[in-house]
């Protein structure tokens, strides 16, 4: 996660990464870029608080994927920026949504790569539907990759395509991350800690 101030926009914006999210009562800006991944932009109108999340894998229930320290999988992305909002104030059964990501971006990927997109988008939708949560808006599929920018204040969305040669750095980002995730976790009897 990484924050600055924007001269543009007048306000902070915190930008998080796969795997992240954020949720706050002020008015600022929270952004991530996407490509297979998928984003869910959570807000209560009544209380102004909002969340984003960003998640790269659908989860397995069967792995124990889903219940992941991190937010990478979407379970436990959704969870996570839905208890901090609950923690803020907001109300569960005022939550709407806004879904972004999902694009076909690893092109150089192995086959059983290229339905990371599309479980990524269906869960999502499936999850929202799941949890009564109203979907105001999507913006999923094809090809580009996308920046977001939601103002949880406003509820407000900018979305920006990405293509050409900035696509293949959300590309190798994402080959990398996945790379990482799909790594097996050392056992916790492993760790050592100085004190």
């Amino acid at each position: 996660m990484y924050r600055h101030y924007s001269n543009k926009f007048e306000r902070e914006i915190v930008i998080i990464h796969p795997g992240e999210y954020f949720a706050s009562k002020d008015d600022l800006i929270i952004s991530t870029v996407l490509g297979s991944c998928v984003a869910v932009a959570f807000y209560d109108r009544s209380s102004g608080i909002g969340g984003l999340n960003h998640f790269m894998l659908a989860g397995d229930n069967n792995s124990g994927s889903i219940m992941s320290e991190t937010g990478r999988y979407g379970m436990h992305a959704m969870e996570l920026v839905i208890n901090a909002m609950l923690k803020l104030g907001a109300r569960r059964n005022s939550l709407r949504a806004k879904v972004f990501g999902g694009a076909h971006v690893l092109r150089t990927s192995p086959d059983g790569e290229a339905t990371i997109p599309r479980s990524n988008v269906a869960f999502a939708m499936n999850y929202l539907e799941t949890e009564n949560i109203e979907i105001e808006s999507s913006d999923v599929g094809g090809t580009t990759g996308r920046k977001i920018l939601f103002f949880p204040a406003s509820t407000r969305v900018l979305l920006k395509r990405i293509t050409g040669t900035l696509i293949t750095d959300v590309e190798r980002e994402e080959k990398q991350y996945l790379e990482q995730i799909k790594k097996p976790k050392k056992p916790a009897g492993d760790e050592v800690t100085l004190f």
